[in-house]
């Protein structure tokens, strides 16, 4: 370990030593320790390392969120390893694009995917075992983790720096295919300073944790909670009732959420009688109407507001009341200027992209040398968001570069460059242009503004489920208009800017 350095491992280990008795993790019936999760990473990491596992490999991780997600994060954390969560909402094609991206040495299947491996590992070269987590029924084909434990080992200590790979999160498919944005420990605990001092975070707090442990934001309060020696409390997949009883039983102080947890919250609050005195502060997206109803029944809550992508963590923050509207300040490790298409900085009050200097930025996107330095020119992280300042330095977000634009049902990243390349393969489909609309539900859902090849026709459920049937359902389109022709620029391309406006496309 480096003088200067301070890594996950390394808060994990403060917790042991000075939280050592207070709950550290909760999941169903398993209720661990600080000084219990610690030695459970212990042992974990000792059983990679005896299985082969070195500085660097990859473990990659397609399971629901459990109390092995969060024990195999830690390990990773002691000895180097890098963690490949891979998003379980993404179709079959998806999943093994990623795990071929990465080249996994060990995989880690909840027990939903365990078919979902043996499809994909004869496609996976790099694999060389495969794990069940989360418990479940056991398959011939996968060891169980608990056989990764090992007492021999436990107590070796590594030198791993801070700037060394964590986790890989693959960012939304720019180009058609997602690209795996490499975050090191280094990032994750600088992420976590602005969240600790914002909300006054520390060994009371209780999170309950209900967004995937793959999302950036799933993760980034789970370790922050930890990194303040608060008790995570890990919910395997979003439930409403259960989230209530939890927020009420465990003391829950914060959560994150995307639309439409506010909402189906609101609703399951309605039906019985929950106590949520015990929350004060949560962040996410969702409604202004949502937001305020929410606190109207939790009253101690205050709303967190922000900009913050997988690449960068959290960019500015702040209290929401602060400038209603905007996306806060610059957080305190965050230099952020606004720049033109020429990297010149705008002025006060003018548009520009949102570029940013932080110990948060990740360090490059996963085998994409190029993508990474055109992200990193002229020494700034580009974001691909246009924002502008107003005279007290409260960021507002402006819209997302034409090259970058996507669209987030539900908090999720979809790039309508990928959605159409997908509509473009159905026979009966001649154009499209995909857009995001508002949406109650979701905050925003995807429309397809559809051409049909002459004598052709096509149902709107029929697209639907054929894009459902090639990528992740949460990218099929919601709405889909069938329409004549497409609005055209001058060189014969289609004018999105005219979609939007004649459908309903709003950001």
């Amino acid at each position: 370990m480096g003088l200067y350095d301070f890594t996950v491992y390394d808060f994990i280990c403060r917790n042991a030593q000075i939280f050592a008795d207070r709950e550290s993790i909760v999941f169903n019936d398993v209720r661990l320790t600080h000084k219990q999760f610690k030695d459970k990473c212990d042992q974990i990491a000792a059983g990679l390392i005896k299985a082969g596992v070195a500085k660097g490999d990859r473990l990659a991780v397609v399971a629901h969120n459990c109390d092995e997600f969060m024990i195999l994060y830690g390990a990773a954390a002691k000895m180097g390893a890098i963690v490949l969560p891979v998003n379980w909402r993404f179709q079959q094609e998806e999943i093994e694009y990623v795990l071929n991206d990465c080249s996994p040495r060990f995989a880690f299947a909840g027990p939903d995917y365990h078919q979902t491996m043996k499809e994909a590992l004869p496609k996976c070269n790099s694999i060389e075992k495969c794990y069940s987590i989360g418990g479940g029924d056991q398959s011939d084909e996968f060891i169980p983790f608990a056989e990764l434990y090992s007492q021999e080992g436990a107590a070796e200590q590594f030198d791993i720096p801070a700037n060394a790979g964590f986790v890989i999160i693959h960012t939304a498919a720019v180009a058609g295919r997602p690209r795996g944005a490499l975050l090191s420990q280094g990032n994750v605990v600088a992420a976590n300073y602005p969240t600790l001092i914002d909300t006054g975070m520390g060994p009371d707090d209780c999170h309950i944790c209900i967004l995937p442990l793959f999302h950036v934001a799933g993760l980034s309060l789970s370790m922050a909670t930890m990194h303040g020696g608060g008790k995570n409390v890990i919910v395997e997949r979003f439930d409403p009732e259960l989230t209530l009883k939890l927020i009420q039983e465990e003391k829950g102080t914060t959560f994150f959420h995307f639309a439409p947890i506010l909402s189906k919250l609101l609703e399951k609050y309605k039906e019985g009688d929950f106590d949520l005195s015990s929350l004060r502060h949560i962040r996410g997206m969702d409604s202004p109407e949502n937001i305020l109803a929410f606190c109207e029944v939790a009253r101690n809550v205050k709303v967190g507001t922000g900009f913050a992508q997988t690449e960068a963590m959290g960019v500015t923050g702040g209290p929401a009341e602060e400038r209603p509207g905007s996306a806060g300040r610059p957080t305190i490790i965050s230099k952020v200027r606004l720049f033109d298409d020429y990297d010149r900085e705008v002025p006060v009050g003018k548009p520009g992209e949102i570029c940013v200097r932080s110990p948060a930025v990740f360090l490059g996107y996963w085998g994409r040398d190029e993508d990474t330095a055109h992200t990193f020119r002229n020494g700034w992280h580009h974001t691909g968001d246009i924002g502008r300042f107003d005279e007290d330095g409260f960021l507002w977000y402006v819209k997302r570069k034409a090259e970058k634009e996507l669209i987030k049902p539900g908090g999720e990243n979809v790039y309508p460059a990928e959605v159409e390349k997908v509509i473009l393969k159905h026979d009966a489909v001649a154009e499209v242009s995909v857009i995001g609309v508002a949406d109650q539900q979701w905050g925003e859902a995807i429309k397809a503004v559809v051409v049909l090849n002459p004598g052709m026709s096509l149902e709107s459920d029929e697209l639907s489920g054929f894009v459902a049937s090639k990528i992740a359902r949460y990218k099929k389109p919601k709405y889909v208009d069938f329409v004549d022709a497409l609005p055209k620029t001058d060189d014969g391309e289609i004018d999105r800017d005219q979609v939007k406006k004649n459908h309903g496309g709003k950001y």
